[in-house]
C-alpha cells in the first residue's frame, strides 16, 4: 500500500532521517517505535507531505507521491493524527469533529461519516455538545482520532496516541486502534509504549537516531531480548495473540 525508500530528511544540517525504508501492507497495522529523537514523528510528517525529503521517495498504491502536497495526499486517503491532540479548546466536540470533514462533498456524506465515527466512539457521541477543554485527556484523544477519521482515511497515521494517558486508557486506545483497523483502514502507529504497539500491530520498525535499526513481525520483535532490554525493562512476556490482516 505504502512504501518509503531510502528517505533522508535534514534539519539545519542535522540528519533527522537517514535512509529510512518502510512498507505498510493494505489493511495492516505497522508500529514504529524508538526513543525520543529517533525520527518517528519526522517520518510521519514526511509521509503526510508536511516535510520534504532531501533524498529518497514515497510511493502510495504504486504511485510516486514524493512531490505531492499535503492536501493532495489527504485526498488520496493519507491522514495524520498528530501528537498532542491539537483540538480547538473553545469549540464543542461536534465542532472539532466537523473540522475533519471539510473534504466531504455533501451533507449526506457528512452524516454517514459522522454516524460511522460515533459508532466507533460512543463516548464522543455522548460528549458532542461539550466544550473540548472540559474533557479528560483520554476523551480529548478520542476526539482527535475521531476528527481524523472524518476524512475517510485509507491510511491513518497516529502519532503517540497514548501519550500522557493513564494505564487503563492506554489499553482502551489500543483496542480502538484494532477496531479502526477492523474497518479496513491501514494504520501506522508511532508509540513510545513499545509493548502496546507490538501487541496490536502486525509488523514493526525500530528507529534509532534516524535509521531503521530493527524490523520484522511484531510478535517476533516482542519476543526479542534486544527489544526487551531497550524498551521493556528486560522482562520477557508471553507472545500475544493478535488479529491477522485480511487475506493473510
Amino acid at each position: 500500500m505504502l512504501e518509503t525508500t531510502d528517505l533522508g530528511v535534514d534539519y539545519s544540517g542535522m540528519h533527522a532521517l537517514r535512509g529510512v525504508s518502510i512498507s505498510v501492507p493494505d489493511k495492516g497495522v505497522v508500529a514504529v517505535i524508538g526513543a525520543n529523537g529517533a525520527g518517528k514523528t519526522t517520518l510521519l510528517k514526511t509521509i503526510a507531505g508536511v516535510l520534504a525529503p532531501n533524498k529518497g521517495g514515497v510511493k502510495y498504491e504504486g504511485q510516486d507521491i514524493t512531490m505531492l502536497k499535503t492536501h493532495e495526499r489527504l485526498e488520496m486517503g493519507i491522514v495524520l493524527c498528530p501528537e498532542g491532540r491539537r483540538l480547538f479548546s473553545e469549540l464543542t466536540v461536534y465542532e472539532n469533529i466537523r473540522m475533519g470533514a471539510y473534504r466531504l462533498g455533501d451533507n449526506r456524506k457528512f452524516k454517514d461519516r459522522l454516524s460511522f465515527v460515533y459508532d466507533i466512539f460512543p463516548r464522543v457521541a455522548e460528549r458532542r455538545g461539550q466544550v473540548a477543554s472540559s474533557l479528560s485527556g483520554g476523551e480529548q484523544q478520542m476526539v482527535a482520532i475521531a476528527r481524523a477519521l472524518m476524512s475517510s482515511p485509507r491510511l491513518l497515521m497516529l502519532d503517540e496516541p497514548t501519550l500522557g494517558l493513564a494505564p487503563k486508557l492506554v489499553v482502551e486506545v489500543g483496542k480502538l486502534v484494532q477496531t479502526i483497523n477492523s474497518q479496513g483502514i491501514a494504520v501506522i502507529l508511532v508509540e513510545q509504549n513499545a509493548k502496546l504497539a507490538l501487541k496490536i500491530s502486525h509488523e514493526a520498525f525500530v528507529l534509532e537516531t534516524g535509521s531503521v535499526k530493527l524490523k520484522g513481525q511484531s510478535d517476533a520483535l516482542l519476543a526479542s531480548e534486544e527489544i526487551h532490554s531497550a524498551f521493556l525493562g528486560g522482562i520477557m512476556v508471553p507472545e500475544p495473540v493478535r488479529p491477522q490482516p485480511e487475506g493473510a
